[in-house]
């Protein structure tokens, strides 16, 4: 029966394809397949199995850039939001106290590579893009926006905010392990991972900018390499806005331990049921397969009655 309904689509795709040509929604319907894919196994339900691999322990999550609360975007379904524990990190104060209101653990402070003072250009009309980094109007262009979306990026004020490294402003708390870390700071990501060395994550979620909407950010690839260098691998990635060139300029990267070499496979093995919990919730449910066989974590058992629905 399957067989039939794929091959009846793959005969009829192309006239589909010529009418959303015809009526200029082509690149939109495109579009919302590929937000649907990202999310195709979203509809199952793992509390059960993560809570089973879990028991009455947290993942500690460092959000970094935490502006409008945890998973305020809803990267991951919902759902698994009490599976974790945020530490949030805010720069802005007036934003960091709500979120003071709302979670044990904040962090008031910048975070760079080092502790020093930096001054944050506060974007009045797009206050989750203000940045360590100016804008850049003439490469807000790639972006696709017009002209009045650009004049959002005016400068209406900046601060000049304390800034220390992941590592001393988590030693503060008494946090010794960071098993989720998302870092969200229009162009300060590498910088800021610079400034991680005793803390290891078992999965990062990166925003990127391929062509840089800010001035002097460092190429997207020293961003690779570093986190390559460090031993972690690029295990997916969801494009962010709207280019006007065919590949996306911004996107969110997703990047857990390589699993192919030594260190990587001690993150893994030491963080066994932290890692398999993480990867359910990101739908990662194939490649999870993949390295539970590899690795010998003796759980395919768990995922053998799930089907990764990304690939249908």
């Amino acid at each position: 029966m399957y067989k039939f309904f794929r091959s009846l689509i793959k005969l009829i795709l192309p006239v589909f394809s010529n009418f959303f040509l015809l009526i200029k929604v082509n690149r939109r319907v495109i579009n919302y397949l590929e937000d649907k894919s990202f999310s195709s196994n979203n509809k199952y339900d793992f509390k059960n199995d993560i809570s089973y691999f879990l028991k009455n322990d947290k993942i500690l999550a460092v959000d970094i850039g935490a502006q409008g609360g945890f998973n305020s975007d809803e990267f991951f379904p919902k759902k698994y939001n009490s599976f974790f524990e945020p530490v949030m990190v805010e720069p802005i104060i007036e934003e960091a106290q709500k979120l003071k209101k709302k979670y044990k653990y904040v962090v008031s402070n910048g975070i760079w590579s080092s502790n020093i003072k930096k001054k944050l250009f506060i974007l009045g009309n797009r206050p989750g893009s203000s940045s360590i980094y100016e804008p850049s109007k003439s490469n807000l262009k790639m972006y696709g926006y017009n002209s009045e979306e650009i004049e959002k990026f005016n400068i209406t004020n900046s601060k000049d905010i304390l800034c220390d490294t992941i590592d001393n402003s988590l030693e503060k708390l008494k946090i010794e392990k960071i098993d989720y870390l998302k870092v969200d700071t229009q162009g300060s990501e590498l910088e800021i991972l610079k400034g991680m060395e005793k803390y290891n994550p078992i999965m990062l979620r990166i925003e990127v900018q391929i062509f840089s909407a800010y001035k002097n950010v460092p190429s997207w690839t020293e961003l690779l390499n570093f986190l390559t260098n460090r031993n972690y691998i690029l295990c997916d990635w969801k494009k962010i806005g709207n280019h006007v060139s065919r590949s996306p300029v911004e996107m969110d990267m997703v990047f857990i331990p390589n699993f192919k070499n030594s260190f990587g496979k001690k993150i893994i093995l030491d963080n066994k049921e932290k890692f398999l919990s993480l990867m359910m919730i990101f739908g990662q449910i194939r490649l999870l397969k993949l390295i539970s066989e590899e690795l010998n974590l003796n759980d395919n058992d768990f995922f053998v009655k799930y089907e990764d629905k990304y690939f249908n």
